[in-house]
């Protein structure tokens, strides 16, 4: 995500801080090259414009000027400054006092809704609450039963009625109660896509809240669309007083304009960004950590956060154990890389390793999607005993592994001989590190 600002800044700063000293000068060459940065990926005007003057005039202060590495303090400023950019006022779901909480999707059409809508399910359950979907979207025809498919995959409830024999504000003001009936924390609502600059629409979706009376009023938001997205938020905050927004497609977006952009322009903060198409593609917005993305500075708490989501702690456990005795065998690595494709991929892992995101964005695009299922595929058509003790692997067996995965006997090679590079870095790390240290971090 944010790839064209990414690349642009941190070669700003990287020229800066290979300054020994800073002059006014220099400052001032670099902050005109972010401010045009910035304007390239289409960020507001008034708000680039702001930003660099912030930074200028801290950037001018003698704690700067003297200090001796003044480049860091530069970028230091810099990562302040965006933090406070993207913060608004709550960017946590605040539930309310009374079950159901109530929580009302809107947006435009094919801003994703109601994708939005069962990825927010899943992530409420992951938090210990309960929720149901209710499919107030009775124009689109397909939306009913796309709704319906979500939560028959995430083992979610769904409440509908006959789009023909009921109006949206019946469909929701039953399926709140629905929810009500059943003690249910949490009760989504997803609305039908809308134009703001359809009085009539924005009119019927005033009744539809006041229906609803939600505790949460979510925009779900396209962040490729840039200014179109916070010019939509501006209206659709007007009239139906959001507390927040969900920015969808990050990503997809190279430039960042809308996401650097919404809550300075209109005082909404970001509550979650879409980062996939997979259910478990929504993030809980940090501004700090965005902050720290944008300038390629990685993100481990999130990093920490997906992996604990997805490691079961007695895997974790037998792990380690294997890692103690070196005992690691290719059984426990083909579980490892499916571990990790459930935190996301491979590049989007790189990106929240302090100093592996330019190199994620060097990556052959194969090696992120086709090379791991090359990997996969050779080790499923390898035999228990073969996964176990790889050593036994000899040329006739390499031929029918080769058959079996559709792939070479000089793909196997390669693969065996980077295994044992990986035993051998285990060994060597059992004799100078405790483990429990790495493992904990999974926990």
């Amino acid at each position: 995500m944010f790839d064209n600002l990414t690349d642009k800044l941190t070669g700003i700063f990287n020229r800066l801080s290979s300054k020994g000293r800073l002059t006014e000068k220099d400052i001032d060459e670099a902050l005109s090259q972010v401010r045009r940065s910035l304007l390239e990926s289409d960020v507001n005007f008034r708000v680039a414009r702001d930003f660099v003057a912030r930074v200028k005039e801290r950037s001018l202060g003698t704690d700067v000027m003297q200090s001796l590495t003044p480049g860091q303090q530069v970028v230091k400023i810099v990562h302040e400054e965006l933090t406070e950019i993207l913060t608004g006022d709550q960017h946590r779901l605040t539930p309310s006092s009374q079950l159901p909480s109530v929580l009302m999707l809107v947006g435009l059409q094919g801003s994703g809704k109601t994708t939005t809508a069962a990825k927010l399910a899943l992530q409420l359950r992951r938090q210990g609450n309960t929720a149901i979907l209710i499919a107030a979207d009775l124009r689109r025809p397909a939306a009913i039963s796309q709704l319906q498919t979500l939560g028959k995959q995430l083992d979610v409830p769904v409440y509908s009625e006959d789009p023909g024999k009921s109006t949206v504000k019946q469909v929701v003001s039953n399926g709140v109660e629905e929810a009500r009936r059943l003690g249910l924390h949490w009760a989504i609502v997803d609305t039908g896509g809308r134009l703001h600059i359809d009085d009539d629409l924005m009119t019927e979706l005033e009744e539809v809240k006041d229906a609803a009376s939600p505790h949460e009023t979510l925009l779900v938001v396209d962040s490729m669309t840039g200014q179109d997205a916070v010019n939509a938020a501006e209206e659709f905050h007007s009239r139906v007083h959001l507390t927040g927004l969900v920015m969808t497609k990050l990503d997809g977006d190279a430039r960042g304009g809308a996401a650097l952009s919404v809550t300075r322009v209109t005082g909404v903060p970001i509550k979650f960004v879409g980062t996939g198409e997979r259910p478990d593609a929504l993030e809980e917005f940090h501004p700090d950590r965005m902050a720290s993305r944008i300038l390629a500075m990685g993100d481990v708490l999130t990093l920490i956060e997906r992996a604990q989501q997805t490691v079961d702690e007695d895997q974790a456990k037998e792990m380690e154990r294997k890692f103690r005795q070196a005992s690691f065998d290719l059984e426990d690595f083909l579980k490892q890389i499916q571990s990790v494709k459930q935190m996301g991929s491979l590049s989007q892992i790189m990106e929240m390793i302090p100093g592996m995101g330019q190199m994620a964005k060097k990556m052959p695009t194969e090696f992120d999607d086709n090379q791991v299922k090359r990997v996969e595929a050779i080790i499923r058509s390898m035999t228990p005993g073969e996964r176990k003790r790889p050593e036994i692997i000899n040329g006739s067996r390499r031929r029918r592994i080769a058959r079996g995965s559709g792939t070479t006997p000089q793909d196997i090679n390669q693969l065996l001989n980077q295994f044992r590079q990986t035993q051998k870095m285990m060994r060597q790390f059992n004799r100078t590190r405790n483990p429990r240290t790495l493992m904990n971090l999974f926990r």
